[in-house]
């Protein structure tokens, strides 16, 4: 396979022989005894969008604190632009260079986007007199900045009152108010639906052509292929490869990532059992369940040993769908049932005692309590069951969670490790465990693994297809056309209505034709 690290094309918006807008090169970091990366190297050209993958673990977000000056390298050498990186610690000197926009948002809530654009920077945007902050000027400034980088987003308006997106590009024109030139977007779609991804995208190509250069991590290939021109594979803290995304096949790019020919989350097809499952009495039914102005009346049934899928983006209203199935919110109409027993509506606890478990959308928000342990985490719902008159026994949390962490594989240093110290793939297998815990006769999971690597996705995954298979039932809701190959039939929803049904035969052309709403199957 062809190493394209020596020779990249020429990028979009780049002059030719440019020097490169980031190389790194030998890079080594280690963290105690850990060794986080052994020698690695990158190079992305001004106007590329060049992706860095890798399992969780393999040093992809080392890497981006040694960019980015956070942490500085035991060995090896960083230049921008030609030019040796600045002295770690000069803050300001870094971000003129370089700048990350994260997953989980860094942008202060309740402040506004002018406020968030400049902040530690008011003087330079719109001082006034004995040292005050001018804040209409403060507010032109940031319309103006917005307004260059084509961002249509309110000045005035509260951070915590913007979209994902918009908080995205607001963190993007605020490192570019900087002056860096290259930016790391670090699972930037995770929280994204279809057409808040494409106009994600967008932007990005038109910020490409005026020489920006951007280095992409995500788990999502598809998007790597949509995206990007360039990739690097890091795996166990090593580079493996650099090339061109047009010459890689995906096979090749999943056997660099995993070290084997192991098949993706992609090859997931179920199999044809729908005979045995249309005679089955169904577990989960819904009747007329309708939320107003986000979904129109459901009637859903999932059967033992079916897994249900809800493709569509959230807007479409499927994410609404997942909250109410679970009692997170309440319908306007219509009921829920499982096994007979009609579940309470808006009743978080009443679904739980009537044997629902949740995989929610968001870890980070939903799904974990950041500051308590593994084992914490992955029995919060059955705490009634770790001890007499509602004590909860430390030794049963322990015992408790150690057999769901062997059931899982997940990789810890025992239960009492804290959460936050595990890898996203495998603090998705948590909230994976707590979801399971109470042995729930029907699964609901929201785009399970957002934001995981191949492993771990095609782990969850047969997780799912486990309980399925194990005889509960299970309904997965994504956009994810990964995450619907495990699905015995599929539902596309658009603008809250179901528009197709799928058997497990599916092509990803009219799958996802019927949800973005230009094909209609039933």
């Amino acid at each position: 396979m062809r190493d394209a690290a020596a020779q990249p094309p020429h990028a979009a918006g780049a002059p030719a022989g440019a020097p490169a807008a980031v190389h790194a090169e030998g890079v080594v970091k280690s963290f105690g005894s850990t060794l986080a990366l052994d020698g690695v190297r990158l190079t992305v050209r001004p106007g590329e969008s060049h992706a860095l993958v890798g399992r969780n673990g393999a040093g992809k977000s080392t890497l981006v604190s040694v960019l980015t000056g956070l942490h500085r390298p035991d060995e090896g050498r960083v230049s921008f632009g030609g030019e040796p990186a600045p002295a770690y610690g000069d803050t300001a000197a870094w971000q003129s260079k370089v700048a990350c926009v994260y997953q989980k948002s860094m942008v202060v809530p309740d402040l506004t986007v002018a406020e968030n654009l400049f902040l530690n920077n008011f003087g330079g945007a719109g001082a006034g007199s004995g040292g005050l902050i001018g804040w209409r000027g403060l507010r032109r400034r940031a319309a103006d900045l917005l307004a260059g980088y084509g961002v249509d987003v309110d000045p005035t308006a509260r951070a915590k009152d913007l979209t994902v997106e918009q908080r995205q590009f607001v963190e993007i024109a605020r490192a570019l108010s900087f002056g860096a030139r290259l930016i790391v977007l670090d699972e930037p779609t995770a929280q994204l639906d279809a057409r808040g991804i494409q106009r994600l995208f967008t932007k990005l190509r038109e910020l490409q052509a005026r020489g920006v250069a951007f280095l992409f991590i995500s788990h999502h290939l598809q998007e790597v292929y949509e995206l990007c021109t360039a990739v690097t594979v890091y795996r166990d803290a090593r580079h493996v490869l650099s090339a061109q995304v047009a010459d890689l096949p995906k096979d090749d790019l999943v056997a660099a990532m995993t070290g084997d020919a192991a098949r993706s989350a992609g090859a997931w097809h179920a199999g044809e059992n729908s005979g045995e499952l249309s005679r089955a009495t169904p577990l989960l039914r819904t009747g007329r369940l309708a939320l107003e102005g986000v979904f129109e009346p459901l009637d859903l049934e999932v059967r033992p040993g079916e897994v249900l899928g809800v493709a569509g983006a959230a807007a479409s209203g499927t994410t609404a769908l997942g909250e109410v199935l679970v009692g997170m919110r309440a319908p306007t109409s219509g009921s829920v049932a499982v096994a007979g027993r009609a579940v309470r509506p808006g009743s978080v606890p009443d679904a739980l005692d009537a044997g629902i478990g949740y995989i929610p959308e968001d870890r980070h928000l939903q799904g974990l309590v950041s500051t308590r342990s593994v084992a914490e985490n992955a029995t919060l719902t059955v705490a009634d069951q770790l001890g007499p008159l509602g004590t909860v026994l430390p030794s049963r949390t322990r015992a408790f969670a150690r057999t769901m962490i062997e059931a899982l594989d997940i990789k810890t240093t025992g239960p009492e490790q804290q959460v936050t110290g595990l890898s996203g793939g495998n603090q998705q297998k948590v909230v994976v465990a707590r979801a399971l815990a109470r042995n729930p006769k029907a699964l609901v999971a929201v785009r399970p693994t957002a934001g995981v690597d191949i492993k771990s996705k095609d782990s969850l995954l047969g997780v799912v297809r486990r309980v399925a298979d194990e005889g509960s039932a299970a309904v997965i809701i994504s956009d994810e056309l990964d995450d619907l190959r495990v699905c015995d039939r599929v539902l596309a929803l658009f603008h809250g209505r179901v528009v197709a049904t799928f058997g497990s035969g599916w092509s990803d052309r009219e799958l996802v034709a019927a949800m973005e709403g230009v094909g209609e199957r039933e």
